[in-house]
């Protein structure tokens, strides 16, 4: 996730991260519509909803926005693992909580270090 955006070299960093917020929140969409319960699938579309809304302002917005995007959708993923609101996603949310913590901390300590990501 923290090299993202050297496969994108064409495109801003911040976009590229952003981008990838929503998609990584997507993937619980599909979890949801595997589960099968409209609660569920409601949940995460709504939840997904909001990290789209975060992304497109992350992307005109300082890059600590997409810190911040990626630090909260840890704090789903956790709050995920420990719930089991989806079913069947046993090993997703702890894999994922850690690549969005390790991304926002390399983005973090990016941006102390002076990297401009717009």
């Amino acid at each position: 996730m923290a090299a993202s955006p050297l496969g994108f070299w064409w495109l801003p960093p911040t976009t590229v991260y952003a981008c990838g917020i929503f998609i990584i929140a997507a993937v619980y969409i599909g979890f949801s519509v595997a589960d099968g319960r409209p609660r569920v699938i409601a949940a995460e579309i709504g939840v997904a909803a909001a990290f789209v809304v975060l992304a497109a302002v992350a992307i005109t917005e300082p890059a600590c926005l997409v810190v911040a995007g990626l630090t909260a959708h840890g704090i789903k993923d956790v709050w995920q693992h420990r719930s089991h609101f989806v079913a069947n996603t046993r090993w997703w949310p702890p894999f994922c909580a850690t690549v969005d913590w390790v991304a926002a901390a390399a983005l973090t300590i990016a941006m102390i270090t002076g990297v401009v990501f717009n």
